[in-house]
């Protein structure tokens, strides 16, 4: 029948996900005109046309859409027969592709592949920065092996191993430093900074407010945690970030951060990889590195939080005019003390 190769569904799938040639032939590392003829040569083979082209983007025909499904299983298994020999050997080897989402990347990432280059000599780490939806997604097709995010995922084809909780802590301007921590009620009456839809954090906070729909002036979004955190500095109105985000993002930022009352808003960070991975075994051994990284950069932020409580309660015994930039104190509501 057809004598199509796996180079030229590799194509397919490359232009069938992007929906534009110019992308798909930078993603495959050959000129456009090439990757339109194996396209075209593809088209000829099956005996049907695979893609619409218009002028500036080309869209999947009926065929294709099919077509693109079981490409995408054929190009998912032939992944795992190299995955499977990946597995023959006791410790990952060669190539592993990491997912990771963009409010944990920029603070736990360099850590993790300082571990894993250190313990896993040679290994080859790409690594893919995107929301949840899309590096499950990803994850599904066979275009990654593993991706860090928030849990629970709830999806019946994917492992997910917890590795660590972390509590989210409020950003205000710095001139709200020592007044009362709002509580959710509180909250709900603030102008919210929040991460534009799509991402998780995004959610996480809304329910911690106990926020279902608001108006587009109560809300305001942000693409970025830092965008976030210089809004709040520039007197636009408060935030929550996560803990681990604290000392990268209000370094350079007029704000006070201070931390909720028991019980914290908070968040668990795991991995997640295919059931059918044969990897399965190894990426729970890279599981650990990540947690001890995790469990490392933890210790650091109490270490801070320790220090910051004591410069606290310094500047209580100082004017309050002489108390100005980023601050970091101990949780209050409605005037008391914690514990009181």
């Amino acid at each position: 029948m057809t004598n199509f190769t796996l180079k030229q569904l590799r194509y397919f799938e490359a232009l069938a996900r992007h929906g534009h040639f110019g992308r798909a032939a930078d993603v495959c590392a050959i000129s456009q005109p090439a990757l339109s003829m194996q396209i075209k040569e593809l088209e000829e083979q099956l005996g049907t046309d695979l893609f619409e082209r218009g002028a500036r983007q080309v869209r999947l025909t009926n065929f294709g859409e099919a077509f693109a499904v079981r490409v995408r299983d054929i190009l998912r298994s032939v992944d795992e027969l190299g995955d499977l020999a990946r597995a023959s050997h006791n410790q990952p080897v060669g190539r592993l592709r990491i997912g990771i989402i963009p409010t944990v990347a920029p603070y736990l990432l360099p850590s993790i592949i300082g571990n894993l280059t250190r313990i896993y000599d040679g290994l080859d780490i790409h690594v893919r920065e995107t929301l949840t939806s899309k590096l499950v997604e990803e994850l599904e097709e066979g275009r990654l092996d593993t991706a860090i995010v928030a849990l629970p995922i709830s999806e019946p084809s994917l492992t997910e191993v917890p590795l660590f909780a972390e509590n989210f802590v409020l950003v205000r301007p710095g001139e709200d430093e020592g007044k009362p921590v709002p509580n959710r009620e509180a909250l709900r009456e603030m102008r919210l900074l929040l991460l534009e839809e799509g991402h998780c954090f995004r959610d996480q906070a809304l329910s911690f407010c106990n926020i279902q729909s608001a108006l587009p002036r109560e809300l305001m979004d942000g693409s970025s945690l830092s965008t976030l955190v210089q809004m709040v500095g520039a007197g636009i109105g408060v935030t929550l970030i996560p803990e681990m985000a604290v000392a990268v993002e209000t370094r350079s930022a007029l704000v006070s951060t201070v931390r909720f009352q028991s019980p914290q808003p908070s968040r668990t960070i795991g991995m997640i990889w295919r059931k059918t991975s044969p990897l399965a075994k190894q990426l729970l051994q890279i599981s650990e590195v990540v947690r001890e990284a995790a469990d490392a950069m933890r210790e650091q932020h109490d270490l801070m939080w320790r220090a910051q409580d004591l410069e606290f309660d310094g500047r209580l015994a100082r004017p309050a005019a002489s108390r100005t930039g980023r601050s970091i104190s101990p949780g209050t509501v409605d005037g008391e003390a914690p514990g009181s």
